[in-house]
């Protein structure tokens, strides 16, 4: 990630920032700086809460016929920084995306997530975590089981978890007429001695036009115990709009709650009406990245789409909370000219978003 000093985790930086973005919208005596010493501390001239990153950003992108191969492959083009970020973790969290626990185009598939545990296991010993938090009634176990993760446990030594089950704080979020309304958050993906892959699948949606490796985290984090699910709570405001709550839910989520590693499974990805009922695309790609919002705005390009336009990944970039400006990214692997679609949106954001 562009602001580790060296691999300084991004979680803990911006804990130090707590509730800034909301303090300065309820008015300048509200607001006190970041922790003292953080890179991306707030000028008092200026008056910013945070400052836009300069430096570059790696993306490894593989294109390949096998998807467990180029998943570990595009790991292995940041192996170095990859291990390096992990440092003294005893804890890795794999969390995929289940949105859906009965149609497989709509999940990570389970040969992606293998391909990340290729890579871990010879580097890797102490625990690691597969786990999801599941949004539908059947559960995660249910998603496990459909899609062919239960093996997983005996392969590699690793543990199956539905992060449902676990812990959770409350905070806060922005509902139907811009009110703060409680929300449970999983305390998983706010514990610092955890290290957070987020494994995510390359999908359109129908709120936010892509749903990539950022938004596979921020929305996983909210509990859904079975009697009750708070991660509709981020969108309460079910509108199609550019502006939509949704978007700042992101961002404001995003100050405490950020993945260390992003891997997008690309392999058979999902176009049209994401993230559950679109249709497959056969785009054969694997993509990894410690700055998963530079990653998430590349990939939102090769998808077709323009991301400045989708107001979470740019208010991020804004915020310095990684790199947003594609000239600044490097791409390893394979060249961005052999990997450029055009995915079919979500039909609900043509018109609000001037799709075609």
């Amino acid at each position: 990630m562009p602001i580790r000093d060296p691999y300084l985790n991004r979680r803990d930086l911006l804990r130090g920032f707590g509730g800034t973005a909301v303090a300065a919208a309820l008015g300048p005596a509200l607001w006190r700086p970041g922790r003292a010493g953080a890179r991306n501390e707030p000028s008092q001239t200026a008056r910013r809460l945070f400052t836009p990153c300069t430096r570059p950003s790696k993306v490894s992108l593989v294109k390949g016929n096998d998807r467990r191969e180029i998943v570990l492959q595009a790991l292995k083009n940041i192996e170095d920084e990859v291990l390096a970020s992990i440092g003294d973790k005893q804890k890795i969290l794999v969390k995929p995306n289940f949105v859906s626990t009965d149609r497989e185009l709509a999940a990570t598939h389970v040969d992606a997530v293998r391909g990340i545990l290729d890579f871990l296991k010879p580097h890797f010993k102490g625990r690691i975590i597969v786990g999801e938090s599941a949004p539908g009634r059947g559960g995660t176990f249910e998603g496990f089981q459909n899609f062919g993760y239960l093996p997983l446990e005996k392969e590699y030594g690793i543990t199956l978890a539905d992060l449902n089950t676990q812990p959770f704080v409350h905070h806060y979020v922005f509902g139907s007429g811009h009110r703060p309304i409680p929300i449970r958050i999983i305390s998983t993906f706010l514990d610092r001695d955890t290290y957070i892959i987020s494994a995510a699948k390359m999908k359109t949606h129908d709120r936010a036009v892509t749903t990539l490796s950022l938004k596979n985290i921020l929305l996983g984090a909210p509990l859904n115990d079975g009697r009750r699910n708070d991660k509709p709570l981020t969108h309460t405001e079910y509108n199609f709009s550019p502006k939509a709550v949704l978007h700042f839910n992101m961002f404001h989520l995003a100050q405490e709650i950020w993945p260390d590693l992003g891997v997008i499974d690309g392999f058979v990805a999902m176009e049209g009406n994401g993230p559950v009922g679109g249709t497959p695309v056969d785009a054969r790609v694997a993509l990894a990245s410690l700055d998963p919002l530079a990653m998430d705005t590349l990939t939102t390009k090769l998808m077709g789409f323009d991301p400045t336009k989708i107001l979470y990944l740019t208010s991020m970039a804004e915020a310095g909370m990684g790199q947003g400006d594609l000239t600044k990214v490097q791409v390893l692997g394979t060249s961005v000219d052999e990997c450029r679609y055009k995915f079919k949106p979500n039909e609900r954001l043509i018109e609000p978003y001037g799709l075609s």
